[in-house]
């Protein structure tokens, strides 16, 4: 059964000497027309050490298809890897964040877009074609603040199409019933987007290793909700860098005891969080 990101999983994985040059060609000229100086979206990528995905997430997002003036442009942040040869190679507009974390490779991104609408973009996933259009759809809405979608992962030697249909349907029912008190905790920042106007208002955390984006979502409910799109058309895919390389059932016993600590969470809304000393970094 073929599937929309099929092309892009051909250079999945490679460097950018085994990829062919009329690819990377073409992710240049489409990446070069996609550019609006005006932007009212700004879609950002940020990287660590991705050279061996980086060219096919950009593939993806050169083939958007959207009716707003958008802009794409690349964080490297701190990478040791050719992420940084990657993003000249294909002529994409790129800062350097040398302080290392999500959130300050986040906060970079924010500072130079242009668009009133953000979205964030994880270098190791790919995008489809409807994605911006469709969450717009939400984020648009005058009550709205920010927008999150689920995501699906790619089928490979470990991870069955069946599994993983299994194992997305129970985490995306999961995901479902939390979101009603406790939307923040759903966000994920590979697929989210919000108003950059509320962003810029608010502080995105750089002093932890995971959760800016939970974080963020949370300080930008005082603007309006945090919406979700449930739309599979737009759902992303991405690689296995959430889900490890263990084998489906190994990832689903250890999501089912991480989520159970305090599983009454989900039944009362938060507006504080305390973050345990594993996820704070020490500067």
């Amino acid at each position: 059964m073929a599937h929309w990101y099929d092309k892009y999983l051909t250079i999945y994985g490679k460097g950018l000497d085994e990829i062919p040059s009329e690819i990377l060609e073409k992710i240049k000229t489409n990446l070069a027309s996609t550019q609006h100086k005006k932007p009212l979206v700004s879609v950002v990528v940020i990287a660590y050490n991705e050279e061996r995905r980086l060219p096919a997430c950009l593939w993806a997002l050169s083939e958007l298809q959207t009716h707003y003036p958008i802009e794409i442009l690349g964080v490297n942040n701190n990478s040791k890897d050719r992420t940084e040869e990657v993003y000249q190679r294909l002529g994409l507009p790129y800062f350097n964040e040398t302080k290392q974390s999500p959130g300050f490779a986040r906060q970079c991104g924010l500072t130079h877009a242009k668009g009133k609408y953000h979205f964030c973009i994880d270098a190791d996933t790919f995008y489809p074609p409807c994605y911006v259009d469709l969450m717009m759809t939400k984020l648009q809405k005058p009550d709205v603040a920010c927008v999150s979608s689920f995501w699906s992962f790619y089928p490979d030697k470990n991870h069955s199409a069946l599994g993983l249909a299994l194992f997305e349907f129970i985490r995306d029912t999961f995901l479902f019933v939390q979101h009603f008190k406790r939307p923040e905790l759903c966000v994920r920042g590979m697929v989210f987007a919000f108003n950059a106007d509320y962003a810029k208002q608010v502080k995105i955390r750089t002093d932890i290793r995971r959760g800016e984006d939970g974080s963020l979502a949370l300080s930008l409910k005082k603007y309006g909700k945090i919406a979700f799109l449930y739309n599979r058309k737009a759902r992303p895919v991405t690689g296995y860098g959430t889900l490890n390389e263990e084998s489906l059932w190994q990832s689903f016993l250890y999501r089912i005891k991480v989520q159970m600590k305090g599983i009454s969470r989900i039944f009362y809304k938060n507006d504080h969080y305390e973050d345990s000393e594993d996820n704070l970094i020490k500067h």
